[in-house]
């Protein structure tokens, strides 16, 4: 019985979205928006009865629908996309979500909500909704702008922030409180685990999935990448983070590999299946009566998602260098929420730390925000002229001023080139170091297993921790060095640009040596402090701590030219995989 009751709903869930769904594509409204409608039609709320028997199992489904949406938004991610697009995204990403988090916190307090509520409110007017901006803009015929272009950046990097936002607040919700020691801890664990597994799994995934495209079979292929997919997302479960992470990480990794475009093919009917029952869903839990009770708030709500996004991501273009017109445009793009909205109110409610009426209105101001969306683009341009005409003159020359005056301080020519090559340094050391850590933070997870494995061997625990600390040393050893030589041809650089001859005179190449040792020496030691600090509960004792050090200098003097080939040959793998797709999708 229990299966013919799930065929039957799915049966009305399917039939219901593909009447309305056609309706909306008829009218030239947002799909998204025809699949809320459908759940809100057959839902319990509405008369005269409910369509749906096992909302449970539903449910279940609308979370693979959460799972195929990351995973899919994490397929179009692309980390060159994301350093291209430059200060403007990073900017106006970060002042739109630390401004709505606060405007929505503080709408929840003035109508009286509770803390939880209220917090949660703000993190769901935070992100805006990839899905429909994407279609609107398509539908306009605007996807290939530079205001567009500007749009895709900010929202690549408010879904890693996003990210963040829901690990931040899956925290808070089981702690109920939230310090800044306790901020700064996730975000880190949360940044050093992304770093690791973009690094590893770029190394890994795309290698096995061209193995497996190899046999020319759809099926194999896509059951591949389903595996690997949900497969992931249960290791990111199991190391306390959320499902939504790891769908969204491997769809990243997976968008480095030749496959892309077929992947993306296989995984689209997959998507729009469990994606359309998502948003079904959705529309099942609006209740009628929360709406009229909590009309006012939603009005409240909707005005600030669209006045607070349009002056936040306007404000933030504007300040990373745009015109006014092109600034306008991006805050008027951004301004609704969606998809990412219903996974954060969705949170609460899993959690049981949000009051059962904020769902239902946050699907009401994404339904009107979605709705205006298309109207607001369209009227960027005319307002922007309106208001060119409004502004004082002396106003206007002053703005004017500024964008001149940030386009002259930017580094050109030489300066440009060695500001890029100190960042590229910098980015190489930091994912060396992120490496070395996690495999420290592995040994110290893993040491009561392990020392349960070693007792038959080695009795005393001490000892145990010796050679579990010097193992994590020794696998570290490549990273390290490679770090170490990073670091030298940096201060090499630094030295020949800070010491000039007219300083020090016939000294001038001494000290320039004396800085490229001295720098990365004390880099290391700071680098070893760091790893004792993080590694505590795995540090042997000072004796058994200086034996592993000399055992580790010698491992070093007979072996350094192995560790470099073989830290070298990993960094030509990541980069010919990058560059392949590169070629791959141009």
């Amino acid at each position: 019985m229990h299966a013919i009751s799930f065929i039957q709903d799915l049966a009305v869930i399917m039939l219901v979205a593909g009447v309305v769904t056609i309706l909306f594509h008829r009218f030239k409204q947002p799909v998204v928006l025809g699949y809320i409608v459908a759940g809100f039609i057959i839902g319990p709320h509405t008369p005269p009865f409910g369509l749906i028997h096992d909302e449970d199992t539903i449910k279940t489904l609308a979370e693979l629908g959460v799972i195929f949406l990351m995973f899919c938004l994490g397929l179009e991610f692309s980390l060159r996309k994301l350093f291209k697009v430059g200060a403007t995204a990073f900017i106006a990403a970060f002042l739109e979500i630390v401004l709505m988090i606060w405007i929505g916190f503080e709408i929840g307090r003035w109508f009286g909500w509770s803390t939880m509520d209220s917090l949660f409110l703000g993190a769901i007017l935070a992100i805006s909704s990839t899905t429909i901006i994407v279609k609107a803009l398509n539908d306009l015929k605007m996807k290939n702008e530079r205001f567009a272009q500007l749009i895709f950046g900010v929202l690549i990097v408010e879904d890693i922030l996003g990210i963040g936002i829901i690990a931040l607040l899956s925290g808070i919700a089981v702690s109920g409180t939230v310090s800044s020691g306790e901020v700064f801890s996730t975000v880190g664990k949360l940044s050093l685990f992304m770093i690791v597994a973009l690094v590893i799994g770029i190394l890994l995934v795309p290698r096995l999935l061209a193995y497996v495209a190899r046999f020319e079979s759809n099926e194999m292929l896509l059951i591949t990448v389903l595996g690997l997919c949900f497969g992931f997302c249960l290791l990111v479960v199991k190391l306390e983070y959320s499902m939504v992470l790891g769908a969204f990480l491997i769809g990243a990794i997976m968008a480095e590999s030749r496959q892309l475009l077929k992947i993306e093919r296989l995984i689209e009917p997959v998507r729009d299946l469990f994606s359309a029952i998502f948003f079904v869903a959705i529309g099942l839990m609006i209740d009628p009566r929360v709406l009229l009770d909590y009309a006012w708030p939603i009005a409240v709500i909707t005005l600030a998602v669209v006045l607070g996004k349009m002056l936040s991501c306007g404000m933030g273009a504007f300040i990373a260098g745009n015109d006014g017109r092109t600034s306008l445009r991006v805050g008027m793009g951004l301004s609704q929420i969606g998809e990412f909205s219903f996974i954060i109110a969705a949170l609460g409610m899993t959690l049981q730390v949000t009051s059962d009426f904020l769902y239902p209105v946050a699907v009401a101001v994404s339904a009107i925000t979605t709705l205006l969306t298309p109207y607001l683009i369209r009227a960027a341009d005319p307002l922007s002229l309106k208001l060119g005409k409004v502004v004082p003159g002396r106003l206007a020359r002053v703005l004017s001023l500024y964008g001149e005056w940030l386009r002259s301080i930017q580094p050109h020519g030489e300066g440009a080139m060695v500001a890029a090559m100190i960042r590229r340094i910098l980015m190489q050391v930091g994912v060396n170091l992120a490496l070395v850590i996690a495999i420290f933070f592995s040994g110290g997870y893993f040491a009561a297993r392990i020392g349960n494995w070693l007792s038959e061997w080695v009795s005393d625990v001490s000892q145990q921790k010796a050679l579990i600390w010097g193992a994590a040393l020794l696998l570290s050893l490549p990273f390290l060095i490679a770090a170490y030589r990073k670091l030298k041809a940096l201060s090499m650089l630094l030295a020949e640009m800070s010491v000039k001859p007219e300083m020090a005179g016939r000294h001038t190449q001494r000290v320039r040596r004396v800085i490229a040792e001295v720098i990365p020496l004390l880099s290391l030691l700071v680098i070893f402090l760091l790893l004792s600090a993080l590694s505590a509960s795995i540090l042997p004792t000072n004796e058994l701590l200086l034996v592993i050090a000399i055992v580790a200098a010698v491992v070093v003097a007979l072996l350094w030219r192995w560790f470099i080939r073989v830290h070298t040959r990993m960094q030509i793998a990541l980069l010919e995989t990058l560059e392949n797709n590169r070629d791959q999708t141009h």
